[in-house]
């Protein structure tokens, strides 16, 4: 047995959707095993300035339909800083506080991980709409986030058919461009833009021309936010060269839209399910690490090995995009 009595769990970085059902998660199963639990607000800000309260299983209802957090999500400057863990490990153990779940993306579960070295009993759990965390298969929030794009790409196409025109839709993913490449390949796109492969304007031109040359009625370009042919660069060519491509461009930037959306089922079981299996780990004793999924089965992952790494998106589909979209 752990001889664990209280713990204290909070969210951190990106709202995702599905959050609030792995707090639920969390917090319910912590309950179940006999634990107090207590919520901290605004991630690690919360932890520094001391901002958490006692949590119910009553407290917890009601949440697992809705998008963010209801624990909030804050930077935090001072957490990174030796004297701001080490007033937040005082506040911790005054309240008498023996482990905490964090549950959030890469930036998160390294604070997770500085915690676990610095001998802090932690486990982190893999939540991100970018989907690029090491350790895990998928992340909270990642499926919810492609199917809000993916919405958002299928109205385009209505209109882009009806008025023959191309739409640039670009959506998040600065580093990692998991959301456009699965929405792009799901929704039909003539051309992905990802920051894991180096895609030039001139490039997604010659593509939409060819589109249009074979006939198509109208094109869709998906651009992640961090890809090197962002939409600006996009429009900049298209200002230049538009007239020999044939279709009209418009662009729609989607932004913080594709984190807010309700999660769908496939998040708030996952969210469930990693939630549980965080308590789980307290449970057994075991602590320090991420857990998440690899092919279907619960797993946990030193967080040591998480910290600092992160996981691209799989640009070798683009090819399959390719070929789908003659």
């Amino acid at each position: 047995m752990s001889g664990l009595k209280k713990i204290a769990l909070l969210t951190s970085g990106g709202d995702a959707p599905g959050m609030n059902a792995a707090v639920r998660a969390v917090t319910r199963g912590a309950l179940a095993q006999g634990w107090e639990v207590f919520g901290v607000r605004n991630g690690f800000a919360g932890l520094v300035s001391d901002h958490m309260e006692p949590l119910t299983a009553r407290d917890v209802g009601g949440i697992i339909q809705h998008g963010g957090t209801v624990l909030g999500s804050a930077r935090s400057p001072e957490f990174r800083e030796p004297a701001g863990r080490a007033q937040a490990l005082s506040y911790l153990e005054r309240r008498g506080i023996d482990a905490l779940v964090v549950i959030g993306g890469n930036g998160s579960q390294t604070g997770s991980a500085t915690l676990a070295k610095e001998g802090f009993t932690v486990v982190g759990v893999a939540s991100t709409i970018d989907n690029d965390l090491y350790g895990t298969d998928v992340s909270i929030g990642a499926d919810t986030a492609v199917n809000i794009t993916l919405e958002a790409i299928d109205r385009l196409r209505t209109t882009a058919s009806s008025h023959q025109r191309a739409f640039a839709v670009e959506t998040m993913g600065r580093d990692c461009g998991y959301i456009a490449l699965m929405a792009g390949i799901a929704g039909g796109a003539e051309v992905i833009a990802l920051p894991e492969e180096e895609t030039a304007p001139a490039q997604v031109a010659e593509r939409l021309r060819a589109a249009y040359q074979r006939g198509k009625t109208h094109a869709l370009v998906v651009i992640a936010e961090g890809a090197r042919c962002g939409v600006r660069e996009l429009m900049q060519y298209y200002e230049k060269q538009g007239a020999s491509i044939g279709f009209d461009l418009r662009v729609t930037r989607l932004g913080h839209v594709v984190r807010g959306g309700i999660p769908t089922a496939a998040d708030r079981v996952l969210a469930t399910r990693l939630g549980a299996a965080a308590v789980d780990c307290l449970a057994r004793g075991e602590s320090g690490v991420l857990v998440g999924t690899l092919c279907g089965e619960i797993v946990s992952t030193p967080l040591a090995e998480v910290a600092g790494r992160t996981r691209p998106a799989n640009a070798g589909l683009l090819e399959l995009a390719r070929v789908m979209a003659m």
